[in-house]
């Protein structure tokens, strides 16, 4: 952790949002130094079979911020999510702040471009994005320092994003009754991802680490807040010690037996362009469906 910027002294607090039709959490994180403050993995709904975008869950978001006169500064996307649209530009048209996801977004575009047959027009550069983070970067949210760390698995352009005593980690890890994220997506590999999880818990016991999503295993409620420690310890794919072998061998096999996200294909085709519903040549909003590609 050398490399990276820790800083256990500032406690920044974090207000989350559960969005039921995805199992996705949004979090609102801010300094505790000033009225700034960062919003991760922001959702837009969809109602998919009827091809409808609303914003009732950016709304809330929008809400609470204003709500506490608070400045929002930045729109952090930890991956290209596949189970879930982002509702990023909107909440910038509302309240500004700057968009940004890892740099590593490029390989995404460039492997969905094929995936979608899109034209040149779709840029490949992650231009769509007002930052592409590179793993160690830092950037501030009022006074408080945030840093990047790049954990690919997931996907290529996965990263932890961490301010103070508190982390979001994306897909990279679950719950501990919950364990980890799949790696079968392009461009995913269950070895880099058990590296990304190790990256990650070997940060201070102490960090608080938040979740993007939560599916409740066996019933209990909703939740999406645990630690270093707990997750070291009981975490079902990677605690007390599993090797990195013993995860391979689980993830793959339990990928293998996986069904796609309901929402893969809008997600993607959005999600990469940082939240923006492609158009047509007139300006239309379309979505494409490309038959037995993923």
């Amino acid at each position: 952790m050398a490399r990276y910027p820790v800083d256990m002294e500032v406690h920044p607090e974090v207000e989350s949002f559960f969005d039921p039709q995805t199992n996705t959490i949004s979090h609102v994180v801010m300094d505790p130094g000033s009225h700034s403050c960062a919003v991760i993995d922001p959702v837009m709904d969809i109602d998919y079979a009827a091809g409808r975008i609303t914003y009732d869950h950016a709304d809330e978001i929008i809400a609470y911020i204003r709500k506490f006169n608070l400045e929002l500064e930045w729109l952090i996307e930890t991956h290209v999510h596949a189970d879930h649209l982002s509702a990023a530009p909107y909440i910038q048209s509302e309240l500004g702040g700057k968009i940004g996801i890892g740099d590593q977004i490029i390989v995404v575009q460039e492997t969905f471009g094929r995936v979608f047959n899109e034209g040149t027009e779709f840029q490949r550069d992650g231009s769509q994005f007002d930052r592409l983070f590179k793993d160690g970067d830092t950037y501030k949210v009022g006074k408080m320092t945030g840093f990047a760390m790049h954990t690919p698995g997931h996907t290529p352009a996965c990263m932890v994003h961490v301010f103070g005593s508190a982390a979001f980690v994306g897909d990279t890890l679950f719950m501990p009754d919950g364990g980890s994220a799949r790696a079968d997506f392009p461009g995913g590999d269950a070895g880099q991802l058990y590296d990304s999880i190790q990256k990650v818990l070997a940060l201070p016991d102490e960090m608080r680490l938040f979740m993007c999503h939560d599916y409740a295993p066996g019933g209990r409620d909703i939740m999406w807040e645990t630690s270093v420690a707990e997750e070291k310890a009981e975490n079902i794919h990677v605690g007390q010690g599993k090797t990195r072998e013993e995860f391979i061998a689980f993830r793959e096999a339990r990928d293998a037996l996986l069904d796609m996200p309901k929402l893969i294909l809008p997600s993607l085709q959005v999600n990469m362009r940082a939240g923006k519903v492609p158009k047509t040549k007139d300006g239309t909003p379309m979505l494409k469906v490309p038959v037995n590609v993923l």
